[in-house]
């Protein structure tokens, strides 16, 4: 059995602010104890969206920077670039992006390098021989790290149920070959009926796959590569994630991703999961939805299947901002968000033997 620490957002006192628990979690999991002095540690986080604003704040990821620090690692925040065409699609973008966003002295001292270059072709490969795939390709700078800290914020997802640190590692650091990889199960579909024409998908699609013609989009699936961007994008809801098959496919993938990544991080790898700001859908849209449940608090971990666990079941216990009507018709509140099946990554990642399902929650005092 995993353990997993947990701390509250309360605070009376400024002993107990967050930045002091996110310093006395660090430590009670051990996460100081999995690099050495001096030792390259990759924090991988999300530097946002323009537009988005449920994102984690760079103060919080400061004081995770600053726990490593402590222990004489030497941090830096990374990131891989999106398929999609955006504020993260190449090095320098991505860059200017996290700088808006306070990812930058004297808010976060450590500096960002984003793990796959400047345009996403900078990866390893790294053999795995699992169900979908032979290999798998993931940002260099992030295999070259001594150590990885996973910083998390957990939320909905549209297509895996929600995202945390399986997700954030696993398709995260996937260069844009991998994400390529991960995506192809995903075929959009358009749904005439509410389609307008506005051609918003079109303007974001980086392989030419859609086209807007007489008032409506088509999508030519050969060349589309499942990145989802069109759908994160579409403003009328007019084009769906395709066949649900594809969500158990996608989650599968995205976790042989992480036991590739993770092979190379055996006991060099630790995990921080901010369980705020719970929003139906990921942090790569350009904008924000209202929570789905009140802020619940911080974990810390060794176990990456472990920490995910604990995140959706805290979720899933506690008080829900959802419509009656839509919490009637789901098994739990994270079903309510999405038609995939949320479990199937913990499920698969277990498996595969990243980490265990049954955890010790120790909250501290």
């Amino acid at each position: 059995m995993a353990d997993v620490y947990f701390a509250d957002f309360q605070a009376l006192k400024p002993s107990e602010s967050v930045p002091k628990k996110i310093a006395r979690l660090f430590k009670a999991a051990g996460l100081g104890e999995i690099f050495n002095k001096g030792d390259l540690v990759a924090v991988k986080t999300h530097f946002g969206e323009e537009g988005n604003s449920a994102y984690l704040r760079a103060e919080l990821v400061s004081a995770v920077v600053d726990s490593i620090a402590k222990k004489g690692g030497n941090p830096f925040l990374t990131d891989c670039s999106t398929l999609y065409r955006g504020q993260r699609t190449n090095a320098v973008d991505h860059l200017n992006l996290a700088a808006r966003h306070g990812f930058t002295y004297p808010v976060v001292n450590a500096p960002v390098i984003i793990a796959d270059g400047l345009l996403g072709t900078d990866d390893v490969e790294v053999e795995v021989n699992l169900k979908h795939f032979r290999t798998i390709r993931y940002g260099a700078a992030a295999a070259q790290a001594s150590a990885l800290i996973a910083v998390s914020h957990f939320k909905g997802h549209g297509l895996t149920g929600f995202g945390g640190a399986l997700k954030n590692v696993g398709m995260g650091l996937g260069s844009r070959h991998g994400k390529l990889q991960m995506h192809h199960a995903v075929k959009p579909q358009v749904r005439p009926e509410l389609c307008r024409g506005c051609k918003s998908c079109e303007e974001v699609c980086l392989s030419g796959a859609i086209r807007v013609a007489a008032g409506r989009a088509s999508i030519d699936q050969e060349l589309c590569p499942g990145c989802g961007k069109c759908f994160l994008t579409c403003p009328y809801g007019a084009i769906s994630a395709g066949e649900e098959t594809g969500y158990e496919e996608l989650q599968e993938k995205i976790v042989e991703y992480c036991y590739g990544i993770l092979q190379s991080k055996k006991k060099k790898a630790g995990y921080v999961t901010f369980v705020m700001d719970v929003t139906p859908l990921c942090d790569c849209y350009s904008f924000s939805g209202a929570p789905v449940v009140p802020n619940l608090g911080i974990l810390a971990s060794q176990d990456i299947v472990a920490i995910d666990q604990a995140a959706a079941d805290l979720v899933n216990n506690a008080q829900c901002f959802l419509p009656p009507k839509v919490q009637q018709k789901a098994e739990n509140h994270l079903s309510a968000l999405s038609a995939a099946n949320w479990q199937r990554q913990l499920e698969y990642a277990e498996t595969l033997g990243l980490g265990e399902r049954d955890y010790r929650l120790i909250r501290l005092k």
